[in-house]
């Protein structure tokens, strides 16, 4: 995946934003084929080294999501992508994700942040924005919700087995249609609250690879109590 492309549709932008892309000039890559970078966490304290325990079916987790536009408050359901939602639990319960960056951004589309590797602030090396991961990735599960705004999905390159630690939150329920031509991205919450904010981001941004992506400053899990 190269940074300086730009999509020509909707569906063009889908494989262009949604995925953990390879750095431009990596040898047997394509725009279609990129592939997840394996390092290892750059922040947190004990953070998972392989394929963390899923979220058993009937537990949820609220994880909240700290910004300069705001917060986020995602809705993490373990019976959406068992395997999904614990690993994206257990990463931000570590505080993998604290200071990294929402490094791509498409307004009424998506954003996507979660770079761990490469998605850190500062210091972002353009270059490498989008190829970083946990050092690991998990097993592929079938998307069995609807894809709409306030969804939180995994994103993933077009391999099997390649979702990493990059998410995304759609924006706009018309995204769904190119959501759905490939259907292979993890649904694991919804936003509960700070739709708000994740319209700020996108508004904030001045390129889909954005010169001044904003920092996650602090993503926090506790308990859901209905």
């Amino acid at each position: 995946m190269i940074p300086a492309l730009r999509p020509l549709a909707l569906l063009v932008g889908l494989t262009v934003i949604l995925v953990a892309c390879a750095p431009t000039g990596t040898a047997s890559q394509t725009p279609g084929e990129p592939s997840v970078v394996a390092g290892s966490p750059a922040a947190g304290v004990d953070c998972p080294t392989s394929e963390p325990a899923p979220l058993p079916a009937g537990e949820s987790r609220n994880v909240t999501i700290k910004t300069d536009h705001g917060e986020i408050l995602i809705h993490v359901e373990g019976a959406l992508s068992p395997i999904a939602a614990g690993n994206f639990v257990a990463l931000a319960e570590c505080g993998f994700y604290d200071g990294v960056v929402f490094h791509r951004v498409v307004p009424g589309f998506v954003i996507q942040g979660g770079d761990g590797e490469f998605g850190r602030s500062p210091d972002i090396d353009p270059s490498l924005v989008g190829t970083g991961g946990p050092g690991y990735t998990i097993t592929d599960e079938p998307v069995t919700a609807t894809y709409a705004r306030g969804i939180v999905a995994m994103a993933r390159t077009q391999q099997p087995n390649s979702v990493g630690s990059q998410f995304f939150i759609v924006l706009d329920d018309e995204a769904r249609t190119s959501l759905e031509a490939a259907n292979t991205y993890q649904i694991i919450g919804a936003v509960a609250t700070g739709m708000e904010t994740a319209d700020a981001i996108a508004e904030a941004a001045d390129a889909e690879i954005p010169t001044d992506p904003v920092v996650m400053t602090d993503v926090s899990v506790t308990a859901n109590v209905n």
